[in-house]
């Protein structure tokens, strides 16, 4: 019994290892990446271009937004984490792969096409706003500057469009809903701690930060 214990572990340990070498192989590829962005350019690639679900918003600028990053969100609509329909959709179309190539390519766009060097830090915010940026210890993750998160897997939020940091806060807020919300734990423990209307105060002050996002705009719609 004992052996076929240790054998049934010995198994178990082997396939968690073939997994997560698996895992590691999946690695993005740019340039394949922007034969597989036909569903983003529609919306990600118009500058200016307003969503209208649940509200009309800017959506926002992905290019120069850390590939880390994107493959978690587009993990997270996939897996219904993020409840947007349109998004969900999408990213169920896609594969693992997939997913690792579009998320190298938009992190490399940004790059390729001109953007800024990443910014220094903006002068600290006052009165209000720093208020609620203390108590919702903002740049204990997304950084000092917004723009330089101390995880690869959190966003860059510095100078990303206002009316959709606001929406997005408020999804976090959101519960019970089949089409719309996000189930982050640690983001919506902060979020709730705020009013909509102090949640768009924070939105409007990050927006005016200087920042490496931006929409790079594919040639057929220039």
């Amino acid at each position: 019994m004992n052996k076929l214990l240790s054998s049934l572990l010995l198994f178990v340990v082997a396939s968690v290892t073939m997994s997560a070498a698996n895992a590691q192989e999946v690695k993005g590829d740019a340039a394949k990446g922007e034969g597989k962005i036909a569903m983003c350019i529609g919306c990600h690639g118009i500058a200016g271009y307003q969503a209208s679900f649940p509200e009309v918003y800017k959506v926002p600028m992905i290019s120069g937004q850390g590939a880390k990053y994107m493959e978690a969100s587009l993990l997270a609509y996939q897996k219904g984490e993020r409840k947007h329909p349109s998004m969900r959709g999408i990213a169920q179309g896609l594969t693992e792969q997939d997913i690792a190539d579009i998320s190298a390519y938009y992190e490399a766009s940004g790059k390729n096409k001109g953007a800024a060097t990443p910014p220094a830090a903006p002068a600290p915010a006052s009165g209000k706003v720093a208020e609620l940026l203390a108590k919702g210890a903002c740049a204990s993750c997304h950084g000092d500057n917004f723009s330089k998160p101390i995880d690869p897997s959190y966003p860059k939020i510095a100078g990303q469009h206002a009316d959709y940091l606001f929406v997005a806060l408020k999804s976090y807020k959101t519960e019970g809903r089949a089409t719309w919300g996000r189930s982050n734990a640690v983001m919506a423990g902060i979020a709730k701690q705020f009013t909509n209307a102090e949640l768009k105060l924070l939105a409007k002050y990050v927006h005016s930060l200087p920042g490496e996002l931006q929409t790079v705009p594919q040639a057929k719609f220039k």
